[in-house]
């Protein structure tokens, strides 16, 4: 199986429609059977077309994108997490080309108030291959250092959540430097999680971030702060840094990351 995951700084960016034919060229050529995306963002004041779901919610107009190209087996799952840049509602994201057979969504945050920008949802997909369920979190928490919503409190709501019993996928956008030892990273695996890049037979520098950018307005250095973890150990061919402009043309200010597992 193949699996993505992408902070998508959605109409923050410029070039913007471009970049969406980028991202969905690339989903319909790789064909991934997973997708978690975050910062996803609609218009406050657009029009709901169904559900929460209004008319440029970003995964929307990214799935129709899709269709135009002739791919038409995804379909999407998004939630709203708080009210960003005073303008957008922001959430997070799943399109997968699997049947849906749950889904799910929750706050990680002690805050539930949506006009807070440090409020924080989950939402999460379960789909069965080879009639074994096998769940799904597009994830986006905050920072270590946090006093009001600290990332070690975040983490331990979204662990709760999670059903110990199957194979579990977790992933996103982390806001912790998988290269710094004792603080949020550390406590995940801690915790009992796997790092897919880890268990990569193939794999490249991880690096997803590059220099400063919103949230990370000081950074000078390479950050790795986009991750697919998983709650069991798994077989992985590889992992990749993509939209990097190496691997991809660059789309947001985060690269993305693709995986391939092994055996299923």
């Amino acid at each position: 199986m193949k699996f993505l995951t992408l902070n998508t700084h959605s109409w923050m960016e410029e070039y913007q429609e471009e970049k969406i034919k980028i991202i969905a060229r690339n989903i319909k050529e790789k064909s991934y059977d997973m997708i978690a995306l975050q910062e996803v963002n609609q218009s406050i004041e657009k029009k709901c077309i169904f559900k929460n779901i209004k008319e440029d919610n970003f995964a929307l107009v990214l799935l129709k994108e899709l269709e135009s190209l002739g791919c038409m087996e995804y379909s999407m799952l998004w939630d709203f997490s708080h009210i960003g840049y005073d303008k957008y509602e922001e959430g997070v994201s799943i399109l997968t080309k699997h049947k849906i057979k749950e889904d799910i969504s929750f706050f990680i945050t002690k805050s539930v108030d949506q006009t807070f920008w440090k409020t924080r949802k989950i939402i999460g997909a379960t789909i069965k291959i080879n009639e074994e369920p096998i769940d799904f979190y597009s994830c986006h928490l905050g920072w270590w250092h946090d006093e009001e919503e600290p990332f070690k409190d975040q983490a331990d709501q979204l662990l709760s959540n999670i059903k110990k019993d199957r194979l579990t996928f977790i992933m996103g956008d982390f806001n912790n430097n998988a290269f710094v030892r004792n603080e949020g990273y550390d406590y995940l695996i801690e915790k009992g999680l796997y790092d897919t890049f880890s268990m990569a037979k193939e794999k490249d520098t991880g690096v997803t971030v590059k220099g400063k950018i919103a949230g990370w307005s000081s950074n000078k250095q390479d950050l790795r702060l986009d991750l697919i973890l998983s709650n069991k150990k798994i077989g992985i061919k590889y992992s990749k840094v993509i939209f990097n402009g190496k691997n991809k043309p660059v789309v947001s200010d985060h690269y993305g990351v693709e995986i391939q597992t092994e055996g299923f």
